[in-house]
């Protein structure tokens, strides 16, 4: 054997030995969609706003109103108001834990910080009860904004732990690793509060139990990809973590700015996800407080849009392919409109008339977002790939703040949550409008990218 063929032997031998461990680090990542997707499905779309409007409301005076700090806000309100608090802390902390990450390379000790401040916030929401709305919405801006800050930390280890070519695959694989927690959690959850009474249990109690064991979920299966995913050096100079996460920012915006067609659909993105992340977010409110329906019908709906969300992003995917993603993207915000009016005539105590919209939901949220972020790869300038989809993902955090604001004035002011729930039309429309303006090809050539045949 002659000495470059042992060479080629250890080559292969030591590409072999880096490829497996380059598996074990991507599926250690997928769990951290496992561990957390619990949170958001269980606790945030489903439980909470209902349970802490109840709580607030136990809290209220005779008109309705609680009195945070002296300000008179309605029951009904503080739901959508503390979502918007947690956003706007979480937009100020994303940008620090980001350079400290960047400076040090240690992205693994700031992940397992900031996922078992949120896992220990979630757990505490057992002892929401009585009149404990201030709790509840402490807990609840904690929780809320370290799962954000989280999110950039473990968004940060894709290019790391996968090539360009697998990349794709590996991101849809933790997308699916988390709607499949999400569900089977859901399904635990629905179990357990419909059979509260032969548990002997209150339904007060299990509903805090549940909000309690996403907690534990999102605590236990975080060991998983602390266990597998290794950092890597990243040594840098220059000033101290929290400018150096600002003026990132500040420089990729600017560097934007030369490519306005790439700054164009961004905006345009940023408002009509905001009404889709305040859709998702504020319809168990809707259901419970407007519709008059009971939790098991939302558990069971919530269920149908996890399921429905897989198959309606493989449609929408293939319906890109025939139409270019472009249109459908705009034909799904179309649907998006259409499930706001129908919702805002939906008759009260009518599940039937529920499950349909949920069903609508499903098919369009999923699709809405992955085509909305694989447009935005063709749009992005070869090499800058890190720092344009790290703003895209500040930016998107940064804004999805307004639509629970609106979504709680509305009902501030008018006292109706069918006046609320029609003002979201405003970020469809306003996002379509933006996004049909956008010439997509002549946006990927300014980008410098290959235009694909169907866009």
């Amino acid at each position: 054997m002659t000495a470059d063929t042992v060479d080629r032997a250890e080559g292969s031998a030591e590409g072999a030995e880096a490829a497996k461990a380059r598996e074990r680090e991507q599926r250690g990542w997928y769990f951290y969609d496992f561990a957390c997707s619990v949170y958001s499905t269980s606790v945030l779309t489903v439980f909470l706003g209902p349970y802490l409007t109840s709580v607030a409301k136990a809290a209220a005076d005779a008109d309705g109103f609680v009195h945070p700090l002296g300000i008179p806000v309605r029951a009904g309100s503080v739901f959508a108001y503390t979502v918007s608090v947690s956003i706007v802390v979480a937009v100020l902390m994303m940008p620090l834990a980001g350079a400290i990450a960047d400076r040090t390379g240690r992205k693994k000790p700031l992940l397992a910080a900031a996922a078992y401040l949120g896992a220990a916030a979630t757990l505490g929401m057992f002892f929401l009860n009585g009149e404990r709305y201030l709790l509840g919405a402490l807990l609840l801006i904690v929780a809320n904004a370290s799962l954000s800050v989280s999110m950039v930390l473990y968004n940060a280890f894709l290019p790391q732990i996968a090539g360009p070519e697998e990349r794709d695959a590996v991101s849809s694989r933790g997308w699916a690793f988390g709607y499949t927690s999400g569900a089977f959690v859901l399904i635990l959850n629905l179990i357990l509060f419909t059979g509260h009474d032969s548990f002997g249990l209150s339904e007060a109690t299990s509903i805090r139990i549940c909000l309690a064991s996403a907690g534990l979920w999102w605590g236990a299966f975080t060991v998983v990809p602390l266990r597998r995913l290794r950092d890597r050096a990243l040594p840098r100079g220059g000033e101290g973590a929290a400018g150096t996460g600002w003026r990132q920012l500040v420089n990729t915006l600017k560097d934007m700015r030369r490519h306005p067609l790439t700054l164009s659909f961004l905006l345009a993105y940023l408002i009509y996800n905001d009404g889709i992340q305040t859709v998702i977010s504020q319809a168990s409110i809707y259901g419970s407080e407007e519709l008059r329906l009971d939790q098991t019908t939302l558990i069971t709906a919530v269920l149908l849009v996890q399921i429905l969300a897989v198959a309606g992003a493989l449609g929408m995917g293939r319906m890109a392919r025939t139409y270019g993603a472009k249109r459908t993207i705009l034909g799904s915000l179309v649907v998006w409109t259409l499930i706001l009016a129908a919702g805002f005539f939906l008759p009260a105590a009518a599940p039937v008339w529920f499950y349909g919209l949920a069903s609508a939901i499903g098919l369009v949220l999923g699709g809405s977002q992955a085509l909305s972020r694989s447009l935005f790869s063709h749009l992005v300038p070869s090499g800058k790939e890190a720092e344009y989809f790290s703003a895209y993902e500040m930016s998107d955090r940064g804004l999805s703040w307004l639509g629970p604001l609106v979504f709680g004035l509305a009902y501030q002011v008018t006292g109706s949550y069918r006046d609320a729930i029609i003002s979201l039309v405003i970020f469809f429309v306003v996002g379509s409008v933006l996004l049909a303006r956008v010439p997509i090809r002549r946006a990927i050539e300014g980008a410098g990218n290959p235009v694909p045949a169907r866009i």
